[in-house]
């Protein structure tokens, strides 16, 4: 993961090194650097060619973060839930996009929030369900975030108390 490049703390800093690499006529290297930031080659080739006139925006380059993150850890169930989440909230807050994007801020760091979260904050099940679920079990206590409780943990993670 950002091998070659490293990690980009926004997407102007994306910008900012595809338009370099754009002046210096180093495509294959732009090619690479839209790979590793999670951008599709048709993106590069789009920037190449003019048709646009940045490599990505703000919302682009979170996405892109978070695909390249999520192809190194394989979320899944609840968790994919989780990423879908934080998607929706870079679509509907510019700030969270940009948030996504920065150095330190990671898709690992913000599933630890949910999960810790999830482990401080378990409640017992009833007897009823758990005979219903045929589990063979004294206690079974669970903990997952519902869609609002998990909307503030991970705002507070990438923007902190502000939300």
């Amino acid at each position: 993961m950002f091998e070659r490049f490293g990690e980009f703390d926004s997407a102007d800093e994306i910008n900012a090194t595809a338009e370099g690499l754009l002046k210096e006529g180093d495509t294959e290297s732009l090619y690479i650097l839209a790979e590793e930031n999670g951008l599709d080659r048709e993106e590069a080739e789009d920037y190449i060619n003019g048709d646009v006139t940045e490599l990505t925006n703000a919302l682009m380059a979170a996405y892109g973060k978070l695909d390249i993150e999520n192809a190194e850890l394989k979320l899944k169930e609840i968790m994919e839930d989780w990423l879908t989440y934080i998607r929706v909230e870079c679509s509907e807050n510019p700030k969270m996009a940009a948030a996504v994007r920065r150095k330190g801020k990671s898709l690992k760091g913000c599933i630890g929030a949910m999960m810790a979260w999830s482990f401080k904050h378990q409640i017992p099940i009833e007897k009823e369900i758990i005979k219903e679920a045929g589990v063979n079990a004294g206690r079974v206590t669970m903990g997952i975030p519902g869609n609002g409780t998990a909307k503030k943990i991970i705002q507070e993670y990438y923007l902190g108390k502000q939300g």
